[in-house]
């Protein structure tokens, strides 16, 4: 078992920023892949960016390339993800999650371990 706490959201004013932080415990060992998801009201989970944990290329949904940027604190099993120009549309509850296959990684389906959640509010 992987256990996961998120922390940092919160209200912000569009062209603001937040970092999310993502704190892992337990069996860390057998993170493959840490990913950030987000889930609107009325909509589905979607990715946001996700790391390979070892090193590995990094992923960004296209609607945030720029503007977000995922790292990773491995002494600390930790990801962050510093969100920059955040805008309305990126108001959502994120999720961080582990996936402990080589898969890509890009949807929810994948993922064996989930955060709580924390709410990111943009208000315009």
């Amino acid at each position: 078992q992987v256990q996961l706490v998120e922390s940092g959201g919160g209200l912000v004013q569009a062209g603001g920023s937040l970092r999310l932080s993502c704190a892992a415990s337990g069996r860390t060992f057998s993170i493959y892949t840490m990913g950030w998801f987000r889930q609107a009201p009325g909509k589905e989970r979607e990715i946001v960016a996700r790391d390979i944990w070892r090193g590995g290329n990094t992923y960004y949904t296209d609607s945030v390339k720029g503007r977000f940027t995922i790292s990773r604190d491995l002494a600390k099993n930790t990801v962050y993800l510093q969100m920059n120009s955040l805008k309305p549309e990126d108001t959502a509850v994120y999720y961080c999650a582990v996936d402990r296959d080589s898969g890509l990684g890009l949807k929810p389906v994948e993922y064996d371990y989930w955060g709580q959640g924390t709410q990111v509010t943009v208000s315009s």
